[in-house]
């Protein structure tokens, strides 16, 4: 999941283009691109989308108005269907939304004839609550596959404004990372507004994966080539991954031993089960 791109599912021509972007998911967008007078109606293009998107590369994800909206149980009663991978939970803020999304899923699951758990879960949390109950947010379901962070909603929550250096959400954005890492699901970063200036859009990237992000949301196809270069482990990354781990078990574990040096350094266990866990990630 390191490009999740939203398409407003309002925009015919928006949804037309969305596979040749590239993106690990297309995301049809019932949430902040739709305005409140249309969400309604936006529920039966969204059903004829996931219909009609091509399988190939990419899964197939619906954002969904959050519970507080009063909106989310039709939301899902219209998309839930064959072809959905799965759905991402605006303002998710408690274990309640968590189970309560679980259950009408379930439901929806067996009365279609789809296998339990078939739809995948994706937290968006975005406001100090959902900051503050992250850790239980992120293990509150087996069908949770992601967590997302949303930084203007949080910023907004709080009454701060956003600025360049970010200053104000960073604590928010690691504190989501580490919780998805304690559940053992995949920590997206935050969207970002900001399209064209593809330098800035690298180095926010990057940051966000020094941070533990695996992955970022994204909200046009130009962001899309930069996500999947920044979260994909770079060639001389991969080939010291390999050295790393071939050496490691070579005179390492076949010797008995925990440390060993290399190129310099010294080689320990959390070394060697980070450049493995490198080598998982491009086998995924």
């Amino acid at each position: 999941m390191r490009s999740v791109m939203t398409v407003p599912v309002i925009v015919p021509r928006f949804i037309e283009k969305a596979p040749a972007a590239g993106a690990d998911v297309i995301c049809l967008d019932l949430e902040d691109s739709v305005p409140p007078a249309e969400k309604a109606g936006a529920r039966a293009p969204a059903r004829l989308a996931i219909e009609s998107m091509p399988r190939g590369a990419s899964s197939v994800y619906v954002r969904v108005n959050g519970f507080w909206t009063g909106l989310t149980g039709d939301d899902l009663e219209a998309i839930v269907q064959p072809g959905l991978d799965g759905v991402i939970l605006a303002k998710a803020e408690s274990v309640e939304d968590i189970k309560r999304a679980d259950y009408i899923l379930a439901r929806l699951e067996s009365e279609r004839g789809l296998e339990a758990g078939a739809v995948a879960l994706v937290p968006l949390v975005e406001t100090a609550k959902g900051i503050a109950y992250a850790r239980e947010i992120c293990d509150a379901s087996p069908r949770i596959a992601a967590a997302v962070f949303g930084a203007e909603d949080y910023a907004t929550d709080i009454g701060v404004q956003r600025t360049e250096g970010g200053q104000e959400i960073r604590w928010a954005r690691s504190a989501l990372a580490v919780a998805a890492h304690a559940a053992g699901i995949t920590p997206i970063d935050t969207p970002d507004p900001d399209y064209t200036d593809e330098n800035h859009l690298r180095r926010e990237m990057e940051l966000a994966k020094s941070m533990g992000y695996r992955g970022k949301l994204v909200i046009h196809p130009t962001q899309v080539a930069i996500a999947n270069e920044v979260f994909r482990p770079s060639e001389a990354e991969i080939a010291e991954a390999r050295l790393v781990v071939e050496a490691f078990e070579r005179e390492g574990l076949a010797q008995g031993r925990a440390a060993i040096p290399f190129g310099g350094k010294m080689v320990d266990t959390p070394i060697y089960w980070r450049a493995k866990r490198v080598l998982e990630t491009i086998d995924d």
